[in-house]
C-alpha cells in the first residue's frame, strides 16, 4: 500500500540526484496534490491517497526530476508569508530577497511614503511592503506585460490595496514629475556567460530577468543613474545584487552622489544588498 510515508521516501530517492533538497521537494509536491500543508503529512504518515492522486504526484516528481522548478509545478511560492502565483514569465521569489523587504521596513520613512519597486515580476517585494505598511503608496513596474499580469492576479488574490502596477522599462514610462521616498529593486545581475544559467531553476526562468550584460551590472548602472531624478531629498535606493558585486555597486552609488551608502548581508552571510540616500540638501532634478 502506498502511504504518505512510502510515497515521500520513494520520491526523495528518485530526486536525490537532481535536487538540493529532495525530501522537501517531495513534501511540497505531495501536499499540493492532496490539498494539504506539510504539517498534515507529518501528522498522517500512514494515510493512503487514492490512485488518481498518486498518479498526479508521480507525474510531478518525474517533471521535477527533469529539472522543472517546484514553484512552476505547484504554480506558486511562499514569500514573506504570502502565497504568490508564479509563472515562466516571472522570477521565482527567493528567501534572500526577503532581506530587501526587511531593510525597507526598517527605514525611517513617512507613514504615507511613496515607494517604487522596479522590475516587480510576481509582485513579491511590492506586495510584501504593501501588506506590512497599508498606508504606503506602492508603485510597481515591469517591462514584461505577462509578469505584470501575474502581479495583478497576486494583488487581487491577496486583497492587498495601495499598490499601482505600471508597464515600464525601469523609469521609462514613469511621469517625469514622479517622486518617491524609497526605490527598491531586485534587477537582473548575472553575467551573460555565467555557467549557473544552465543549472537548476535558472534554466526555466526568464533570461531577461536574470542576465544584464557582460558583467551583470548593466541594469544596476541604469537604475543608479536614473534613481536620483525620481527620489525626494532624503530618499533611499536599495538594490539586491550578486554576492561579489557589493564593492562595485557601492562605489557607483557614491559616484552618483548618494550618501549613507551601506552594504547588508543576507541570511546566508553573503553581501547581497547595497543602498544609499539622496542628500537632503542636494538632489539633481534633471538626472532622469
Amino acid at each position: 500500500m502506498s502511504t504518505v510515508r512510502a510515497l515521500l521516501e520513494r520520491a526523495a530517492g528518485r530526486l536525490a540526484a537532481s535536487s538540493d533538497n529532495p525530501l522537501l521537494d517531495s513534501q511540497i509536491l505531495l501536499a499540493h496534490v492532496l490539498g494539504r500543508n506539510r504539517s498534515w503529512l507529518y501528522a498522517w504518515p500512514e494515510h493512503a491517497p487514492d490512485a488518481s492522486r498518486i498518479a498526479v504526484f508521480e507525474h510531478l516528481v518525474a517533471q521535477r526530476r527533469l529539472g522543472h522548478p517546484v514553484a512552476h509545478l505547484v504554480g506558486g511560492r511562499e514569500f514573506w508569508s504570502l502565497c504568490l502565483a508564479v509563472s515562466r514569465d516571472t522570477l521565482i521569489p527567493r528567501p534572500e530577497t526577503e532581506h530587501l523587504v526587511e531593510t525597507a521596513l526598517g527605514l525611517d520613512l513617512p507613514e504615507d511614503a511613496e515607494v517604487l519597486d522596479l522590475g516587480t515580476g510576481s509582485g513579491a517585494i511590492a506586495l510584501a511592503l504593501a501588506s506590512e505598511r497599508p498606508r504606503w503608496q506602492v508603485t510597481a513596474v515591469d517591462r514584461s506585460a505577462a509578469a505584470l499580469e501575474v502581479a495583478r492576479r497576486n494583488a487581487a488574490a491577496l486583497g492587498v490595496a495601495g499598490i499601482r502596477l505600471l508597464h515600464s522599462d525601469w523609469f521609462g514610462q514613469l511621469p517625469g514629475d514622479a517622486r518617491f521616498d524609497l526605490i527598491v529593486a531586485n534587477p537582473p545581475y548575472i553575467a551573460h556567460d555565467d555557467p549557473h544559467l544552465s543549472r537548476g531553476d535558472l534554466r526555466f526562468e526568464p533570461r531577461s530577468a536574470l542576465v544584464s550584460g557582460a558583467d551583470g551590472l548593466d541594469d544596476i548602472r541604469r537604475i543608479i543613474a536614473g534613481a536620483p531624478g525620481f527620489l525626494r531629498a532624503g530618499g533611499w535606493l536599495w538594490l539586491e545584487h550578486g554576492s561579489d558585486q557589493g564593492e562595485v555597486v557601492t562605489e557607483q552609488l557614491r559616484q552618483r552622489g548618494f550618501g549613507e551608502v551601506g552594504l547588508r548581508r543576507d541570511l546566508a552571510g553573503h553581501l547581497r544588498l547595497s543602498g544609499g540616500r539622496v542628500p537632503i540638501a542636494a538632489r539633481d532634478p534633471d538626472s532622469h
